[in-house]
């Protein structure tokens, strides 16, 4: 049997295989973490350079100890200017002020009833009137009244006159018996039936008065002054003294009357005030409290204080005579129980953490501590080393630090530019609003440069008033852009410019034209002006110069051009347009 020789390479064990891939990843690992060693070390290398040569650099502006400016670079980098707004310490009397939330009641409230069942055959008055006491609200049908009273009159009449017949038959009796010819028990009987009948004509006289007090109820009247409702009953319905929700209600609402709630706290401040005759003031604020709706006085306390919020109610009064104050109205009440006279305050705003920021004469900014009061509206009372008059950052303090350098700005120009805006944007709102939808088509279409072109040739009309709508027809309809000549040639509406007789006979170069035109319109001529076109501004009225003036450039060119052409003869040819 022939030998057969096996000629693959023979396997290593398995033992050593596993050991090879168990020491790759330490390996790689090992190679990563020198690589970084290697390039931080670079890197700190290039950052101490950059530093070394920054630092020679500035050597002369560091002074000679070498120090960099206080705040260091950066953002709070003492070598740049921050920009900041200032508020003024100042010395003044400060309320102490309670916050709280209130609910507004009437002083009064009724329900009109009927007094007596009818049928409702007028109504007087409207929904929500404001009506005087005794007012005449409604009527109920009077004819079952009127009868009941006249049944009452007459049976009044009869038993007067029994009672008159019985008295002078008393008064013969006694006349009799005084001559002793009548026996003295008539004359007793007679003097009984003369009380009986008195006692008649009394209950007669108290049904009278009952009937034609039924009769008065007929008419429904306003118990007190007040504030109407909605009505409840129509003319036609048949109502009673039953009925729950009766004809109207009406609410007293002059002086009303607002409930909220102070903390315990303040209970014996307000005590002591209000048995020293002294007033607490009251404010009503809006539900945003930004608008002041009334103010008034605590006029009463509760006799207990609520054991489970901890606080006692108040009621304040309010004399309400603009109306503006409605029952069951949310408000916001500000309450002062006292008042702190000739105190230090400054900004809210500029207080941050018990600091502030004093701006010093080197317009620099150096921290002060201070001791927090009571706040009043924006200010805030304070106790600290602050004189009155000096200025304390109240914007921008997040980027300062101490004696960093600033630049005071004008408070108010925030709040002029930001007025700017919002006029400029009615401005172009309004403009928009004045184009035919055509014309805003193409307005849409228009690259921004022509539309900018556009807004500036209208908005000085919009300025002159009446003369928004004359460039309308400027845009190209093929090109949706507006020519810088096109409101030239369009004519000035003579209601908008008063033509008048030209006084200077002589003819104005074409260079003048130019001269008198000015992007700002302004009613004054500018100066520079040729003396034609000044002197013939000059002879116009205020009026007409100031709409002349309002007028775009090339309108303004184009009118005065036509003031200052020479009148042409009659019957001669006409000058060839310019």
């Amino acid at each position: 049997m022939p030998l057969i020789r096996s000629f693959a390479r023979p396997q290593r064990p398995a033992v050593l295989q596993s050991g090879k891939l168990r020491l790759l990843p330490a390996v790689l690992l090992a190679a990563v973490l020198v690589a970084a060693a290697g390039g931080g070390a670079w890197w700190w290398k290039q950052r101490q350079d950059t530093a070394s040569a920054a630092a020679t650099a500035g050597a002369g502006a560091a002074g000679p100890a070498g120090r960099k400016p206080a705040g260091g670079p950066g953002r709070f980098g003492g070598g740049n200017v921050q920009p900041v707004s200032v508020g003024t310490v100042q010395r003044g009397d400060v309320r102490v002020v309670v916050s709280a939330i209130g609910t507004m009641s009437a002083r009064a409230t009724a329900v009109v009833r009927a007094k007596v069942s009818g049928e409702l055959v007028a109504v007087r008055f409207k929904e929500g009137d404001e009506v005087r006491a005794g007012q005449v609200l409604a009527e109920i049908d009077p004819r079952s009244y009127q009868a009941a009273l006249s049944q009452a009159q007459g049976t009044l009449q009869r038993d007067q006159a029994l009672l008159k017949n019985a008295q002078l038959d008393l008064k013969r009796y006694q006349d009799l018996l005084a001559r002793d010819s009548i026996a003295s028990q008539q004359v007793d009987t007679q003097a009984a039936l003369v009380r009986q009948l008195e006692g008649t004509v009394a209950s007669d006289q108290a049904q009278v008065d009952a009937a034609r007090l039924q009769l008065s109820y007929t008419q429904v009247t306003a118990p007190f002054a007040g504030r109407l409702g909605l009505r409840q009953a129509d003319k036609g319905n048949v109502v009673g003294p039953s009925d729950a929700n009766g004809l109207v209600t009406i609410n007293q609402v002059r002086p009303m009357d607002a409930a909220f709630s102070v903390p315990e706290a303040h209970l014996p401040q307000m005590r002591r005030r209000l048995a020293a005759g002294e007033e607490l003031p009251v404010e009503l604020w809006d539900r945003d409290a930004r608008r002041q709706l009334a103010k008034g006085r605590v006029v009463a306390l509760d006799n207990a204080i609520d054991t489970a919020t901890g606080t006692i109610k108040v009621k304040a009064a309010f004399g309400n005579d603009d109306g503006a104050l409605y029952p069951n109205q949310f408000v916001n009440v500000r309450l002062q129980v006292n008042l702190l006279e000739a105190v230090l305050t400054v900004p809210a705003t500029a207080v941050q953490n018990n600091y502030v920021y004093l701006v010093q004469e080197d317009s620099t900014v150096t921290q002060r501590r201070i001791r927090v009061g009571v706040t009043d509206g924006d200010r805030v009372s304070i106790e600290g080393e602050l004189r009155e008059g000096e200025q304390v950052v109240t914007d921008g303090i997040d980027r300062l630090r101490e004696g960093a350098k600033v630049a005071v700005i004008d408070a108010g120009a925030v709040t002029r530019a930001d007025q700017a805006a919002q006029d400029q944007a009615a401005q172009r709102r309004a403009f928009m609003a004045s184009l035919p939808p055509d014309v805003r088509e193409k307005l849409q279409k228009m690259s921004p440069e022509e539309r900018r072109a556009f807004m500036r040739e209208r908005r000085a009309q919009m300025g002159a008033g009446g003369a928004a709508g004359a460039a309308a027809p400027g845009a190209s309809a093929a090109s949706g852009a507006v020519a810088p000549a096109a409101a030239a040639s369009t004519p000035v509406r003579a209601e908008t410019l008063p033509r008048a007789t030209p006084r200077n006979e002589g003819s104005a170069p074409a260079a003048a034209a130019p001269a008198a035109a000015s992007d700002q319109p302004s009613s004054e001529p500018p100066r520079g002006m040729p003396p034609q076109v000044k002197a013939l501004l000059d002879q116009m009225p205020a009026d007409e110069r100031a709409r002349v003036m309002a007028l775009p450039q090339d309108e303004r060119r184009a009118y005065i051009r036509e003031r200052l052409q020479p009148q042409q003869p009659q019957g001669g040819a006409a000058s060839p347009a310019r």
